[in-house]
């Protein structure tokens, strides 16, 4: 099930075509259980103490296909998620970082997401890049003009929402084997949205925050019991831009440290108008990426999460 958005084709994984830098093969995800038992010969009476029993099993491990992997965000949680054991799939427009890292030759960069704008919104081929996947995170958002940003924030999203929805662990071939008439549907689907900062609803009524929420309501409609919504504020961490370092942290660390130590006495004020534009905390790009990796790990944990729940999420796995 491909879904074809744009007239722009991408390379095939493994096709000669392929970006040499980006790994092509996929090994399978399922588990493996073999058992050997050694058995007394008939008419001897076998010791229970003595019989050997030989287990040999492969334990399932993630598979998570970020979206918008070479980002700021996502390159964050790409780098969290490998180091924490998850097998990681990197779709974005540009492919692998061309910045040094260990990590990077850990994960799977697959360049072809395309913002075809205005007349088409995205394209891939769903069935490679889902295959055996476990879940979906993505980080897809930008600005623009008005029609831009709903087709990137919301509609963008949504498509990408569907085809997880509508593929299934082990692919279409699974599907096809076993009969189902009924899509099963990748397990889980993790999509980085915004915090409001109480913001009126003259701006919220604007593409970007329109399309985000739109993005939001289509994850929790298609994954009721397994969605997740976080709602970071201001994002602070090294972004790199252009071969260039933009150091967030020196900003955001400092007021993020500010505004929890006066949290109690500002939480009056929270009920006025763009009073979080101030006041809402920022949030460190690595903490956004524990909290993903939480979310990957824990089937428990579904639903909107705020600012300072997605710091308490990363905090349940931060080493």
């Amino acid at each position: 099930m491909a879904s074809m958005l744009s007239f722009s084709t991408i390379p095939t994984l493994g096709s000669s075509s392929s970006s040499s830098s980006s790994r092509a093969s996929f090994p399978s995800r399922l588990s493996s259980l073999s058992l050997s038992h050694r058995y007394a010969e008939a008419g001897v009476k076998d010791d229970f103490r003595s019989a050997t029993i030989d287990v040999v099993a492969d334990v399932k491990t993630e598979r998570v296909v970020v979206l918008g992997g070479s980002g700021f965000a996502g390159s964050a949680i790409c780098k969290a998620a490998v180091s924490k054991g998850i097998e990681v799939i990197s779709l974005s427009r540009s492919g692998r970082p061309t910045y040094p890292g260990s990590w990077i030759d850990q994960v799977t960069w697959i360049p072809g997401m395309f913002y075809n704008l205005p007349r088409d919104v995205f394209y891939t081929n769903w069935d490679e890049i889902l295959f055996g996947a476990t879940a979906v995170v993505s980080t897809i958002g930008g600005f623009g003009s008005e029609e831009q940003m709903q087709r990137i924030n919301g509609e963008a999203n949504i498509v990408s929402v569907n085809a997880a929805k509508e593929f299934g662990p082990g692919g279409e071939l699974l599907k096809i084997r076993a009969g189902c008439k009924k899509t099963l549907g990748i397990p889980k689907f993790i999509f980085i949205s915004v915090h409001d900062y109480n913001l009126p609803s003259f701006v919220l009524s604007t593409g970007y925050f329109t399309g985000k929420r739109k993005a939001e309501a289509e994850v929790l409609s298609k994954y009721p019991n397994s969605g997740v919504v976080l709602r970071p504020g201001f994002i602070y961490g090294k972004r790199r831009v252009d071969g260039f370092e933009i150091p967030l942290d020196l900003i955001g660390q400092p007021a993020e440290r500010i505004l929890s130590a006066i949290e109690n006495f500002t939480k009056p004020l929270s009920s006025l108008p763009a009073s979080d534009l101030l006041l809402a905390p920022p949030v460190n790009v690595d903490d956004l990426a524990l909290a993903v990796v939480n979310a990957v790990t824990d089937d428990d944990f579904f639903g909107v999460f705020t600012i300072e729940q997605i710091k308490e999420a990363a905090a349940k796995v931060k080493v």
